[in-house]
C-alpha cells in the first residue's frame, strides 16, 4: 500500500499544513502504508495553455517536474492534497498543478483510489479549501474518506489536537484501502462522471485519439 502525500506550502516545514500532513501520513504508516510527501512549491510545474496536446497525444508541451510528480501518484493507493488557504483557496502552486490534470479528468485515472485533503487558514475557510482540494480527487476519480480543515484563530488548544485528528484521518484512509471500503453516497457522482467523460472524448474521438485509446483500453475494447 503506497500513499502521497502532495503539499504547495511555499512555507514547507516551516509552515502550518505540513505538520498535519506529516500526521496523517505517521497515521497511514502505522497501518502499514508506504509514505511519502512531495512539496510542489519546491518543484517546477509550469502553466497549463488550453493546447489540448494532452488529450491528443498524452503529453504535455511542457518538460517540468510535472510528469514524474504525476506517474507517483498514478502509483499510489492514497493521495492526501494539503494546501494552506490563501485568499479562499489553494495556493498558486497547487492551483497549477491541478489545472494541468485535466487529461486526467477526462480519462477518470484517478478511479480505484482513495484520498482525502488538508488545509489551513489563519482565520477562516479552510475547511471550505479542503472540501475544494476534495472534490478535486473525486473529479478525478477517486473516492475521499474526510478532510482536515484548522483555521488557527480557533485553534484554542493549538496544533496537537488537530495532529491528532490528522493521525486518525491517515489511519482511516490506510484502513479504507486495505479493505477496498465503498461510498455509496459518491458512486452516483462517479457514474455521472464517467459517462459524461465517454461522452465528450467519444465526441472528439478523431482528435483526441489518445484519450480515446485510453477509454477503449479501460472498458477492454
Amino acid at each position: 500500500m503506497r500513499i502521497t502525500g502532495v503539499i504547495a506550502s511555499p512555507r514547507g516545514k516551516k509552515g502550518n499544513t505540513y505538520p498535519l500532513l506529516e500526521a496523517a501520513l505517521k497515521g497511514a504508516g502505522d497501518e502499514g502504508a508506504k509514505t511519502e510527501i512531495i512539496n510542489i512549491a519546491k518543484s517546477e510545474i509550469n502553466y497549463c495553455n488550453g493546447c489540448l496536446k494532452c488529450f491528443k497525444s498524452g503529453k504535455c508541451i511542457h518538460d517540468d517536474d510535472f510528469e514524474k510528480i504525476f506517474l507517483k501518484l498514478m502509483k499510489s493507493d492514497g493521495i492526501i492534497f494539503a494546501s494552506p488557504n490563501y485568499i479562499n483557496s489553494v495556493t498558486g502552486q497547487m492551483k497549477t498543478f491541478f489545472d494541468r490534470m485535466a487529461d486526467a479528468i477526462h480519462c477518470q485515472m484517478f478511479e480505484g483510489k482513495y484520498g482525502f485533503s488538508i488545509s489551513t487558514a489563519g482565520g477562516s475557510g479552510a475547511d471550505e479549501v479542503s472540501e475544494y482540494m476534495n472534490q478535486t480527487l473525486r473529479v478525478l476519480g477517486a473516492d475521499t474518506t474526510g478532510h482536515i480543515g484548522m483555521d488557527i484563530a480557533d485553534a484554542e488548544e493549538g496544533a496537537k489536537p488537530w495532529e491528532n485528528k490528522a493521525y486518525e484521518e491517515g489511519k482511516k484512509l490506510a484502513s479504507a484501502i486495505r479493505n477496498n471500503e465503498k461510498f455509496p453516497e459518491q458512486e452516483e457522482f462517479h457514474k455521472y462522471m464517467q459517462e459524461r467523460m465517454e461522452k465528450l472524448i467519444t465526441a472528439n474521438k478523431k482528435e483526441w485519439k489518445h484519450e480515446y485509446k485510453y477509454l477503449k483500453k479501460k472498458k477492454g475494447e
